[in-house]
């Protein structure tokens, strides 16, 4: 009896752990909604707000795709032009959300301080870049809840060098639409 106690306490713990607010994207390869963690990831949650609710995700590209580990966007227009940025955010990677399946994290350079607008959805558990004694890590601040699939998919596009970057997608994925859900 007292192991279903704690499965059920556990259960509703996990449950409340990602209520926040949800955003769908529409983009040329599918849709996805994204779940945001207020709770745990307060000022990375809030700086992506931002962007969401000025509209400028809309027409950006996911620009860099890697299969077996993630697929980032959120920085570029459809000519991988950077898109303006609010100023860089502190970096909330120890907030006890890990780099797993499904989840959103927050791009960066070397400098930890240092995300503005790219965010990151992990393709698989990437433990390497969860903050540690080590490292600083990347925040974690959502998951994927709807349309993992379409994340999947876009993990199978060709990709190429484009620039200087590399794994950009030949066939460009452009963020159409983006609706804040709650």
């Amino acid at each position: 009896m007292a192991k279903q106690w704690l499965l059920f306490i556990l259960t509703v713990m996990s449950t409340n752990l990602w209520a926040g607010p949800k955003v769908k994207f529409e983009t040329s390869s599918g849709e996805f909604v994204i779940e945001l963690n207020q709770e745990q990831a307060p000022l990375t949650t809030a700086n992506f707000l931002k962007y969401v609710k000025d509209g400028s995700y809309t027409g950006t590209l996911f620009h860099r795709v890697i299969p077996g580990f993630m697929v980032q966007g959120g920085g570029f227009d459809e000519k991988m032009v950077p898109k303006e940025s609010y100023p860089p955010i502190k970096n909330e990677a120890r907030n006890g959300l890990a780099n797993n399946t499904a989840t959103v994290a927050m791009a960066r350079t070397t400098n930890p301080d240092s995300a503005t607008r790219q965010f990151f959805i992990n393709l698989v558990d990437n433990d390497f870049l969860n903050a540690s004694t080590r490292q600083d890590g990347y925040a974690v601040f959502g998951e994927v809840i709807e349309g993992f699939s379409t994340i999947q998919d876009m993990a199978t596009q060709p990709t190429h060098t484009k620039g200087r970057m590399s794994d950009v997608p030949i066939t460009p994925i452009i963020v159409t639409k983006v609706t804040l859900i709650d």
